[in-house]
């Protein structure tokens, strides 16, 4: 047992270490938020979860029909191409020639993830080790810092709120650091922020890799959920992209079918070639009828993807309004699944946004993402889901309203009770 490791006691006989990489994650933030949750559900409570971008809605029928057929073809259990069957992948760069205009080979430039999480999780094994430096947007997905620290690497944040600056942050960092940072992680539409850019930005994104030798890796779990005339730009659309990095798309927002776990890594075919290693390592690819399933949904439903855009619209108005009656200050997101809320001023002086996650969550069955819980550049926010229908959160809205309108009157008590 090396002497910086930190056993956990199993029982009084005997302890086991734990790998560095573990003790290098840090605490889960949100897991005294879920428990209240969980509890709060036992007893019967009527919990609006706000908190987690878990898709409400259902798959296209034709594609869970699709599902069902395969499922009962018996030459369909068996294992699967850890890469994905290549008919997939084909479908894959079909749905970039379309929508992006970028050709892709499917043979070497594109591989099926079991979700993009997965994915982008091995990636970062496959291309970071000891000693090597990642810049991860902030505030932060939480499997962009914890993919570089489970692969041995060290991350610096940086923040995204104005993307011209977060570029020149990218620039001065190359500059001074030594060694150079070998990875860029770029994530548009921003999660937890929604912040967006316009196809500009790749191009100094592209620029600055081949001036730094840095690699790519753009996180693209929103290209599909978008608003008012908005349309996400690719990474790969960019003239050079393809040289330095790879992109890293899903199925399980736009076509409702988070649970599945499809998603995909799209690029440079070296850094794909590295992925594909580690996957054949790990695993055995996705059960093949949710493969065939998958070939349907990208060939077939682009308009039920337009329509579930606009459901999520209709969620971010309703939500939107509703905080802007409350006198919340509120930016509507152009793209994702969330709106990121910034905390009313008079609660934001007194309280972390932990503790009023915690009390929306204890006094109006309403729950919330903190803002803190995707790092320090987060706090004073919270994060808001769009996957409740639009009576649901107008009923949220008016918990809230009820909960915080209420408890204005004991602001001293309060705030001497939390210290501030």
């Amino acid at each position: 047992m090396s002497d910086d490791s930190k056993p956990i006691s199993l029982n009084r006989q005997f302890t086991i270490p734990v790998a560095d990489r573990v003790l290098r994650l840090p605490p889960y933030l949100f897991a005294k938020i879920n428990k209240l949750m969980y509890e709060k559900r036992r007893a019967g409570a009527d919990v609006i979860d706000l908190g987690m971008g878990n898709p409400s809605d259902a798959p296209e029928p034709m594609v869970i029909d699709k599902l069902i057929e395969a499922a009962q073809d018996a030459k369909n259990h068996g294992y699967s191409h850890s890469l994905g069957l290549a008919s997939l992948r084909r479908e894959v760069a079909s749905k970039y020639f379309k929508h992006y205009g970028v050709r892709l080979d499917p043979e070497s430039e594109v591989v099926a993830c079991l979700g993009s999480k997965e994915g982008f999780s091995h990636i970062c094994l496959a291309l970071m080790g000891p000693g090597d430096t990642a810049i991860v947007p902030a505030p932060s997905y939480p499997a962009h810092i914890y993919a570089v620290a489970l692969a041995a690497g060290n991350e610096i944040l940086l923040d995204v709120a104005d993307p011209e600056k977060f570029l020149s942050n990218v620039a001065f960092t190359c500059q001074h650091l030594y060694p150079k940072p070998k990875l860029l992680i770029v994530n548009f539409p921003h999660n937890p922020s929604a912040t967006t850019v316009e196809p500009e930005f790749f191009v100094e994104v592209v620029q600055l890799a081949k001036r730094y030798e840095l690699m790519v890796i753009s996180d693209f779990a929103y290209a599909d959920v978008a608003y008012d005339g908005y349309q996400p730009p690719s990474f790969l659309s960019t003239p050079g992209a393809i040289e330095v990095g790879v992109e890293f798309t899903t199925m399980s927002k736009g076509y409702n079918m988070a649970g599945w776990r499809v998603g995909f890594c799209a690029g440079n075919a070296e850094m794909v070639r590295a992925l594909s290693t580690i996957k054949t390592y790990y695993d055995y690819g996705m059960f093949a009828p949710i493969q065939i399933a998958a070939i349907l949904a990208l060939r077939h439903t682009d308009a039920a993807v337009e329509r579930q855009s606009l459901v999520y619209q209709g969620r971010r108005d309703v939500l939107c309004d509703g905080l802007e009656r409350l006198g919340w200050p509120i930016t509507r997101p152009r793209a994702s699944m969330f709106v990121w809320a910034k905390m009313p001023d008079a609660w934001a002086s007194r309280m972390s946004s932990i503790d009023f996650a915690m009390k929306l969550l204890q006094e109006a069955d309403v729950a919330v993402s903190p803002g803190a819980g995707f790092g320090p550049a987060g706090e004073g926010h919270l994060r808001m889901s769009l996957v409740e229908n639009e009576e649901r959160l107008r009923q949220a809205v008016r918990q809230i309203g009820r909960c915080l309108g209420s408890t204005t009157a004991d602001q001293k008590p309060l705030a001497a009770r939390i210290g501030t």
